[in-house]
C-alpha cells in the first residue's frame, strides 16, 4: 500500500507494510556533481507533483571493500548523483522517538543501503528511524585548499536539520532525536558533539565502536589529499578533482590507502592521520578551525555536549576483524610483538602484562588485544569518563563470538542485533544459528534508550564503572578489567 508524506521540498510516495512505512532514497541535500562534489551541501531543489520513494537511493561513490572482507561486510553499492539520500521508517502516528542512523565504514565505505540497517523493527517498537549517507573518501574528507573541509559532517549536519523541519511528517517529535553510528559513524557522533553548530539538532547519542579522540590535523589530512591528487596529475584543488572521473578517482585513493596500511610511517602521511587510525584508516574528520576547532573528547570535556545522554560500548575483540583474515596476526611472532606496538607507542611494561595474562593466546591476537584496547576501549572509556560529568552515560560490551575461527567477537559484529536483523543477515560471521534471543535484549535496549534515555542497567557514576555484556548470557559487569586497563595510565 502507498502512504504519502509532505516535507518541505515536496510530497512523498512510500510502501506500507505489515504497519510500518519505509520512505526510501530521498534527497537531503541537492545532487552533488562536478565541483559541487567538493563543496558544501546545497538545499534540495522543490518538485513537483509526487515523488517515488519506495526504492533505495544511490550510495555515495566508494571502492568496493578488498577480499575478504567484500564476503564478510555486505556493503551493496549503486551509482548515481543523487546520493546524499536518507531513508524513513515509521509506524506512523506523532511524537514518536527519532533514531538517526549513521553508518560506519572508514570514512570510505559504506551506506544507508546496507540489508542490516533495515529500520522496521525499530518502526516496530514505537522509533522512527532515519539512515543517512555521506560523501566519503576524498570527496568527503580529502583536506583541499579551496573547498570547505569535513564535508562528509556537513552532509550529516543537513540531514540532522532536514530531520528538524520534516520528521513531524513521518510521525517523529524533533525534540526526541537520538543520533547514533558505529566505527566511522560512531567517530562521527563523537565529533558531532563536539561542535557549536549542531546544537538543538539532537538530543542523545550513541557511540558505537567509536571515538573521540579520532581526527586529524588539517596539514596532515591535506598529505594523504595532495598523494592523491599527484598520483591523479592534477592540482589538489576542486577544479583538479572536478576535472577527474570518479573511477579514476577512486581507483587511485585506494591504491594510496593500500601503500599507507603497508608502511604507516608517520614522516610520510602526517602523525596524527597515522595516530588517529593506525594506518588501517587514510581518512578523518579534521580540526580545520572554522567545523571543527579542537578534539572532540577535549571540547566534551569542556562540556560542548551537556545534557546530551550517551550510551557507548565497543565488542569484545574488536582487532580482529582487521588482523585475522587479513592473516596479520598469523604473521606476528612473539618477538617482533614488542616491537611492532613500540612503533605505535605502546610501553613494553604494558605488552608484558597482556602477554602474562593470555598464555593461551598467539601473539598476534595478543597484538589485537592491546590495538583493540588503543583505539577503541580507551578512547569509549575517556568518553564515557567526559560526558558522565556533563550528562548520563551507560556502557556496554558486545562479547557474543562469531562462529567463524579466531574472530571471537570483531568489530562491527553487533550489528544486526542492535537492528534486530538476524534474519536477513548473509554474512558468514554469524553461522546459521545467531543467537535471536540476545538480538531481542540488546535491540530492546537501544529502543528504550531511544525512547527514554535509560537502557536496562545503571549508569556511569564517580564510583563504579558498571558496563552491560551482551553475550550468552549478558550480565552487568562493575569495572572489567581494571587492572589491565589502569596499566595505561599507570607510570612503569
Amino acid at each position: 500500500m502507498d502512504s504519502i508524506a509532505v516535507t518541505s521540498s515536496g510530497q512523498l510516495r512510500g510502501t506500507t507494510a505489515d504497519g510500518i512505512t519505509a520512505y526510501l532514497g530521498i534527497p537531503y541535500a541537492a545532487d552533488p556533481v562536478g565541483p559541487k562534489a567538493f563543496q558544501a551541501p546545497e538545499p534540495v531543489p522543490a518538485w513537483d507533483g509526487v515523488r517515488d520513494a519506495t526504492a533505495l537511493g544511490s550510495t555515495a561513490p566508494q571502492p568496493p571493500y578488498e577480499p575478504p572482507y567484500d564476503v564478510l561486510l555486505t556493503n551493496p553499492l549503486t551509482s548515481g548523483p543523487d546520493f546524499l539520500n536518507l531513508n524513513v521508517w515509521t509506524p506512523g502516528g506523532s511524537g514518536l522517538p527519532v533514531l538517526v542512523w549513521l553508518p560506519g565504514g572508514a570514512f570510505r565505505n559504506g551506506s544507508n543501503a546496507t540489508p542490516g540497517y533495515d529500520g522496521t523493527a525499530f518502526a516496530r517498537d514505537g522509533v522512527v528511524l532515519v539512515s543517512v549517507n555521506y560523501r566519503l573518501g576524498v570527496q568527503g574528507f580529502g583536506v583541499i585548499a579551496d573547498a570547505p573541509s569535513n564535508r562528509g559532517l556537513l552532509d550529516q549536519i543537513a540531514a540532522l536539520r532536514w530531520v528538524q523541519e520534516n520528521i513531524v511528517a513521518f510521525g517523529g517529535d524533533p525534540e526526541q532525536v537520538t543520533i547514533a553510528g558505529q566505527s566511522a559513524g560512531g567517530m562521527s557522533v563523537a565529533t558531532l558533539m563536539s561542535i557549536p553548530s549542531t546544537q538543538g539538532l539532537f538530543h542523545r547519542a550513541i557511540v558505537q565502536s567509536g571515538s573521540a579522540t579520532a581526527t586529524a590535523l588539517a596539514a596532515d589530512g591535506a598529505v594523504i589529499t595532495a598523494e592523491v591528487a599527484k598520483r591523479l596529475g592534477v592540482e589538489s584543488s576542486v577544479a583538479g578533482f572536478a576535472s577527474v572521473a570518479i573511477e579514476e578517482l577512486l581507483a587511485v585513493q585506494r591504491v594510496v590507502a593500500l601503500e599507507l596500511r603497508q608502511n604507516p610511517d608517520p614522516a610520510r602521511w602526517g602523525a596524527t592521520v597515522v595516530s588517529a587510525g593506525g594506518g588501517i584508516m587514510p581518512f578523518f574528520p579534521v580540526i580545520d578551525g572554522e567545523l571543527i576547532h579542537e578534539r572532540p573528547i577535549d571540547a566534551i570535556v569542556g562540556g560542548a555536549a551537556a545534557g546530551i545522554d550517551l550510551l557507548t560500548g565497543v565488542t569484545t575483540e574488536e582487532m580482529r576483524l582487521f588482523s585475522i583474515p587479513s592473516g596479520m596476526a598469523a604473521a606476528i611472532t612473539a618477538e617482533a610483538l614488542p616491537v611492532l606496538l613500540g612503533r605505535q607507542g605502546v610501553d613494553p611494561a604494558i605488552v608484558a602484562a597482556y602477554v602474562a595474562s593470555r598464555p593461551g593466546l598467539s601473539p598476534g591476537e595478543v597484538f589485537g588485544d592491546i590495538v583493540g584496547d588503543a583505539f577503541f576501549t580507551l578512547p569509549t572509556l575517556q568518553l564515557a569518563a567526559a560526558q558522565r560529568v556533563h550528562a548520563t552515560a551507560y556502557l556496554y560490551e558486545f562479547d557474543w563470538k562469531s562462529p567463524l575461527e579466531g574472530l571471537g567477537a570483531c568489530h562491527a559484529l553487533e550489528l544486526p542485533f542492535v537492528f534486530d536483523t538476524l534474519a536477513t543477515a548473509t554474512s558468514p560471521l554469524y553461522g546459521d544459528e545467531p543467537p535471536q534471543e540476545l538480538a531481542d535484549r540488546m535491540h530492546a535496549a537501544w529502543v528504550a534508550f531511544v525512547t527514554t534515555g535509560r537502557p536496562s542497567w545503571s549508569a556511569y557514576n564517580a564510583t563504579a564503572r558498571p558496563v552491560m555484556t551482551f553475550g550468552l548470557p549478558s550480565r552487568l559487569v562493575e569495572s572489567p578489567r581494571a587492572s589491565e586497563l589502569a596499566l595505561w595510565t599507570s607510570p612503569h
